[in-house]
Order: structure tokens, then sequence, then C-alpha cells
């Protein structure tokens, strides 16, 4: 198969999974997606297990696995680990390729904008966003990794693009070239940076993946206003992994015996670890703590932790043919109630769709709201 059949494939399966703007697949054509793409990187299938691909050893497979739905990871634990080696903390990639189509549908990107991104990864999304600008507009990208953007230069040379490209922390954005007609952010955040708004023309969009740390990450489409908000909705899925700045400790051994509780409770810790999405953000909204959770053998762990104090986390279990499920809790805050708590509250609202949530950021901080920017659920601190 050659790079043009692969190409119209690739943006079949976009249109077939999520659906793709004829301006971004035009984009995708003008930008192949392997120009981006190392020689020796980490498929990541949402469905399998993840798998190294080498362009020498298996050149066939490297290009399926390139022109794939699959995310591709560049980088693992900032640098630190070979991606050879296959396991580690993922903290760069090629994202998916239906979830960068969808981001930059929700942009709506036209020629002449002045474009901020933030997080350069492999250069590919600021490539096509400087298709996607044409000759006219601006494109500055971001990127936290000197490592990464230095790679990120040689890619878009290579493909003959030539946005403005920064190494610096992205959640202060760049205000030099501000304003800007859209802000397109492809790493997760828990809380939407101030500057950014700032730095966004009023009518001025910023697109962004909104990762509470429960549950599914989310796709946040904001609009500012001429006073200096930004208002918007959840649109959707988008998993990407956390801005570095945004990253918090995973939980810690309990330093007394003191800290260690041993509860048990009637609720399946998989009510709450296997909900839909318009759960999870009740969750994370209202009680501020991240989970994540899973099969472990014939075993379910429903995980909890406070990103304020890595010495306060929870984890529930469930066993075939159990009537109770024990709880294994370290520090004083009660994890498991707040969150079980917050689960029945949601179902109480009538369970609403992950869709009837928005969020407000204005400079004293962000409100997450349901269905009204007015119904606050909770409002966070800048």
């Amino acid at each position: 198969m050659d790079t043009k059949a692969r190409i119209d494939h690739l943006i079949g399966l976009i249109r077939a999974e999520d659906g793709v703007s004829q301006a971004v697949a035009d984009a995708i054509r003008a930008v192949p997606r392997h120009l981006f793409i190392p020689t020796v990187a980490l498929a990541t299938p949402s469905d399998g297990k993840p798998f190294v691909i080498d362009r020498d050893a298996n050149p066939v497979g490297w290009w399926d696995a390139v022109y794939s739905p699959h995310p591709i990871v560049t980088q693992l634990d900032d640098g630190a680990t070979d991606i050879r080696h296959g396991r580690g903390d993922y903290s760069s990639s090629a994202s998916s390729p239906s979830t960068v189509a969808d981001l930059l549908r929700l942009a709506d990107i036209k020629p002449g904008h002045r474009v901020l991104e933030v997080g350069t990864g492999t250069g590919w999304t600021a490539a096509l966003l400087s298709h996607l600008v044409g000759g006219h507009g601006e494109v500055t990208s971001i990127e936290v990794d000197a490592a990464v953007a230095e790679q990120a230069e040689k890619n878009l040379s290579g493909a003959g693009f030539q946005p403005r490209l920064l190494v610096g922390d992205g959640a202060l954005g760049c205000a030099d070239e501000a304003p800007y007609d859209r802000v397109h952010v492809t790493c997760g955040v828990r809380t939407v940076p101030y500057s950014w708004v700032e730095q966004t023309r009023p009518g001025g969009l910023i697109v962004t993946p909104y990762n509470p740390a429960f549950g599914d990450d989310h796709s946040l489409r904001l609009t500012v206003t001429p006073d200096g908000t930004a208002v918007g909705r959840i649109a959707g899925y988008a998993g990407y992994m956390l801005m570095r700045s945004q990253r918090f400790e995973q939980g810690r051994p309990a330093r007394t015996p003191k800290e260690k509780h041993y509860p048990t409770t009637r609720v399946d810790p998989r009510t709450i670890g296997d909900v839909p999405a318009g759960a999870t953000l009740a969750m994370a909204t209202l009680t501020g703590l991240a989970c994540h959770a899973g099969y472990d053998g014939e075993e379910y762990r429903t995980y909890l932790s406070d990103p304020g104090d890595p010495h306060s986390w929870a984890v529930a279990t469930w066993r075939p043919g159990a009537d109770e499920y024990e709880v294994f809790q370290v520090g004083e805050r009660p994890l498991w109630e707040e969150v079980v708590d917050a689960y029945f509250r949601w179902v109480s609202w009538g369970s609403p769709h992950y869709s009837r949530y928005g969020i407000t950021v204005r400079p004293e901080g962000q409100a997450i709201w349901l269905d009204r920017p007015d119904n606050v659920l909770n409002h966070q601190q800048a």
C-alpha cells in the first residue's frame, strides 16, 4: 500500500470513529503522519497490549502502526527510559489521529488565524495547524521538554513547516505573540490556566483536554468573553497525558500504623470504577480526588488518591462471590465514603450525561457547573 492509500485509509477510519471536517481531512493529506514518527516507538492500541515498532527491523509493521488509529508513544519517563524497554510512564506521544482530528474540529481553525499550541510533542499537530491557518496565519507552539522540542523542530523542518517554536511551561502561554484567535492544547489539564484566557481575544476559542484524573478524559471548548471570562462545556472524550506542571504524586505508604484503616463496604467497587463519564465527572468535581480502576486477575480494584496529599489514599477490592468488600485506607480523610456519597448524589440528579457539565474560568479560579453557569458544583481557586 502506498502512502496516499494509507492516508486515505486513515481518514476513512477517523470518519468511521468520530468524523472529520473536510478542512482537517485535507490537512491530514497534506501533512503525512509518518514524517513525525521516530524509527523506534511504542504503539498503544486501546484494545490490546502496547508493542514496540521499529522501522528498520520491521518496516511493514511500522507503517501499519503509523497509519492505524493507535496513539504512538515516543518518550517514556521524561526520557529516562529507553522506548525499546516498552514499559514506563508515557511522557510524550503522537496522539490518536481521531482525537487529534476531533480537537482540530472543535477549534474551528480558519485561514489567517493566530494560534497558540500548548504541547508541541512530535510536531504533527503544529504542522496541521500551520496548514489550516495558511500563509497569512501564525502558529506559536510551546514544548516543556527541550529534547522533545529539538526533535519536533527537525520533524517540522523536514516536512516544510516553520511555526514559531518555544521551550517552556505552556501553562504560562506566550504573551509576546498575543492576542490569539485560538489556543489549542495537546496535554491534559485539571485546571485551565488563566493566562490562556488573558491571551485570547474576545470571541476566541480555547480547546483543551480536561483530565480530572478520575475516569475518562474529556475535551473542553471554551469561548472567551469581553469581560475576560472563558466559558464552555465538556464536548467529548480526549485522552492526553497530564501537563507536567499539573502532575501529582501517587499515594505513599502509611507513615504510622494509626494511619491505616480497614473498613468494609456493601457498595461494589466496580460501581465506582466502571461508570458513565457523567458519574466520574460528578465524583471528581465534588471530591477533588483521583481514581483509577481495573481487574487484576479475578479481582477488581478501585484506587482513590488525594492529589493534595500523597499520604491520603484508598483501595477497594471486589472478589467473586463476596457480599461485602474490603477497603484499605491510608490517612484520616474518608476517601471511599466521600466518593460513594458523590456517586449517589449524581444518581439523585437523574444521572446527567457528561455534555451537561461546563466550566467557567476567571482570574480567581475555575467553576465547574451542571446545565447552567450559575449552577456551580465546585469552585477551584487559582
